[in-house]
């Protein structure tokens, strides 16, 4: 074994049910480096993360932590052997204060045996000097709920290290720790993992930044499929080249054709300009046409679930400025963008689309209910007429209206959600993930739909993680990296020019 390696895994297999979710991955961590954990969504990383912290068993392979095999049972089994991890939502207490959420669970005690009580003066000291070794220095006796989420982060890294018992094992895991922060806050927790690093500390750091990624890692390992595609340094995997290892294909120099101008389908419908919010979206400019498909290209953390939010008013922007036909306008809520003619199925269809206890009929009928408002409801009947219309016009395969939604197959559930909102007549449909999770034959009937709505004259934004269908049905294409727009290409330009923008210049 390399004498840098501190922990190390060697043909780790983990399956769930039908799924083969890890394939015999090989793994390894040294110390004082920072190692990026890189692939696209399903490709592995979080249940890698999982089984290095022992929230799941392996089903095959083995961990070896300084040279030794571990077998930990849970993530405080792995803290005891020096593994802590610092996840993307901080899972701290906001209701204590930052002195006690350090030692929560592993006060520092005084007082003779059975008489032991807190030794509140000695658990603040210690805090003070963990977060001093973060240059950092607030008051720990102040409720974690009171300082903002930067300073929470660096919290819950001092809890992490606080953790590590073992002198020879110093492992950090940081899965996706700058999601919620701006520039500037990711630059100072970038100077303490440097300092981190330096000390010695082996880091695994996760994220879908690329910029981010390439400002902080040595190393870089790319997982596909649950497979390990491989290990490389940093200075020897160019953005394309890791664009072409995460993906599977190679970047052709094709393009789709020279003007980047759209053809355009008709009047502006929706206007936004510099439309971002803090630590979620960089300021944004963004036309929709009517009768235009216009497709976000981008891989997962681009940006373009938090575009698709703000327009929406699920999330509230803090710069920019938005117009819906001419009129400026500024949505506090969803109801606000209805009332304006805008629909949304949202990416999570399960949690956030349907309402499993409702029938079909019940489903349809929400978004126009919401918009007629509670003194003008729908009647049974009129919920019928408008259920009957839509799982005809649509296919939508189900018993009768009055069927659970939660027996319809998720092709159908993703066609009732798509009903709802063509019942409130919109203007303007955002589609996030619109045939995530559904069959081939269910997917083209969807796509096929979303064209003959553009034709129409309906406005459609349209977001997948499938490059192939953004590039099928989009007239023009928005594309995004780490936040922030980075340009536009035709509809009729290849997935290749879409890869090659997103990795131009990272």
């Amino acid at each position: 074994m390399n004498p840098d390696v501190v922990l190390e895994a060697r043909g780790l297999t983990r399956r769930f049910t039908g799924v083969l979710a890890l394939s015999g991955v090989d793994f390894r961590l040294r110390a004082g480096e920072v190692h990026a954990l890189m692939g696209q969504n399903g490709a592995g990383k979080s249940t890698l993360i999982k089984v290095l912290t022992g929230v799941y068993p392996a089903d095959a392979g083995e961990l070896r932590l300084a040279g030794k095999a571990i077998h930990p049972t849970s993530p405080a089994a792995a803290q005891r052997l020096g593994i802590s991890t610092v996840y993307q939502e901080v899972n701290l207490c906001p209701n204590l204060s930052v002195a006690e959420n350090i030692f929560a669970g592993r006060y520092p005690r005084k007082g003779a045996a059975g008489l032991w009580r807190i030794d509140w003066a000695r658990m603040q000291t210690d805090a003070r000097a963990l977060l001093a070794r973060l240059n950092l220095d607030i008051d720990v006796t102040r409720l974690l709920a009171s300082y903002p989420v930067a300073v929470q982060q660096m919290v819950a890294i001092a809890r992490a290290l606080n953790s590590q018992t073992s002198v020879e094992a110093k492992v950090l895991i940081l899965d996706e720790p700058t999601s919620s922060l701006d520039e500037q806050e990711v630059e100072r927790l970038f100077a303490v993992l440097r300092q981190l690093r330096d000390d010695g500390m082996a880091i695994l750091f996760v994220t879908h930044f690329f910029e981010q990624m390439y400002a902080i890692s040595d190393r870089i390992t790319v997982l596909r499929n649950g497979e390990l595609v491989g290990e490389y340094l940093k200075a020897d995997l160019p953005p394309a080249a890791l664009i072409t290892a995460m993906v599977g294909r190679e970047l052709s120099a094709a393009a789709g054709r020279n003007d980047s101008a759209a053809a355009a389908a008709g009047e502006v419908l929706l206007q936004a300009r510099g439309l971002g919010r803090r630590g979620q979206l960089n300021p944004v400019d963004v036309d929709l046409r009517r009768g235009e498909v216009v497709g976000v290209g981008g891989l997962l953390g681009s940006g373009r679930t938090e575009l698709a939010r703000l327009l929406f008013g699920l999330d509230r922007s803090d710069s920019g400025e938005l117009s819906v036909a001419g009129e400026r306008v500024r949505f506090d809520n969803p109801a606000s963008a209805i009332r304006h003619g805008l629909g949304m199925c949202p990416e999570e269809r399960k949690h956030d689309g349907i309402v499993a206890e409702l029938s079909v009929r019940e489903n349809i009928a929400l978004a126009l209910q919401a918009r007629l408002g509670v003194w003008n409801c729908l009647t049974p009947a009129r919920q019928k007429e408008i259920a009957d219309r839509f799982v005809k016009s649509l296919g939508i395969k189900t018993a009768d209206i009055d069927t659970p939604i939660a027996l319809l197959s998720g092709g159908n559930q993703q066609k009732v959600v798509l009903a709802r909102w063509l019942a409130t007549e919109p203007q303007l449909l955002i589609l996030d993930e619109p045939t995530r999770g559904i069959d081939v034959a269910a997917k083209q009937e969807i796509m096929n739909e979303i064209l003959a709505l553009a034709r129409g004259g309906l406005a459609v934004l349209f977001i997948s993680s499938e490059m192939d269908e953004v590039v099928r049905v989009s007239d023009r294409i928005v594309v995004m990296r780490d936040r922030s727009k980075v340009g536009e290409l035709p509809g009729n330009s290849s997935e290749q020019a879409v890869y090659h923008l997103i990795a131009a210049g990272a």
